[in-house]
């Protein structure tokens, strides 16, 4: 199947591996930033014996923006966090912290950079659609590239090495060219 020549360029082609590495690096410490915040805090209201604490904050303030003739929380999503994450508080303060410090350091790592990004993008959205904007649409958009570009996002990375171990064949533009080439 043919590719195009500019989506090859922007998601395949190894020559942009720089590129993509800081853009990588960049939104892995991001997130690598925010859950180890979340992991250390001394108050241990997101990891420890008052674990939930600051999701139900959080969780409660998101409720709080279904109000009104355009709510920032959707209907469908609030009784998600009513019926689902509330109840959960404790588990989801778990998944937060320590899913913000995976997809850091897998993203910093260029390890299975696709597959982290991917989940990088799921709690930016998440967040957006509890009412939080932040930084959470620049996030979402730099991981949405990072998920097109798996190819070679990770070219500067253990992905390089990591995914063909997994029998993952795909290798970004020209690679196979150049060792087919004498």
């Amino acid at each position: 199947m043919h590719e195009p020549g500019l989506s090859r360029l922007l998601f395949a082609d190894p020559r942009l591996a720089p590129l993509w590495a800081l853009l990588r690096i960049y939104v892995g410490y991001e997130w690598l930033m925010a859950g180890w915040g979340k992991v250390t805090n001394p108050a241990g209201v997101w990891v420890g014996e008052k674990a939930g604490s600051a999701v139900t904050g959080f969780l409660t303030g998101a409720l709080a923006k279904t109000q009104g003739e355009h709510p920032d929380v959707q209907g469908w999503y609030a009784w998600f966090l009513q019926h689902v994450a509330l109840p959960n508080a404790a588990v989801f303060s778990y998944l937060v912290a320590y899913g913000e410090v995976l997809v850091g350091i897998a993203l910093i790592l260029g390890l299975f950079t696709g597959v982290a990004a991917f989940f990088g993008g799921l709690m930016n959205t998440s967040y957006l659609l509890a009412g939080t904007v932040s930084t959470n649409p620049l996030l979402f958009i730099l991981a949405t590239w990072l998920v097109l570009g798996w190819r070679v996002a990770g070219w500067w990375g253990l992905d390089r090495w990591v995914l063909a171990r997994f029998g993952v064949t795909a290798s970004p533009a020209g690679v196979d060219e150049q060792r087919k080439s004498p």
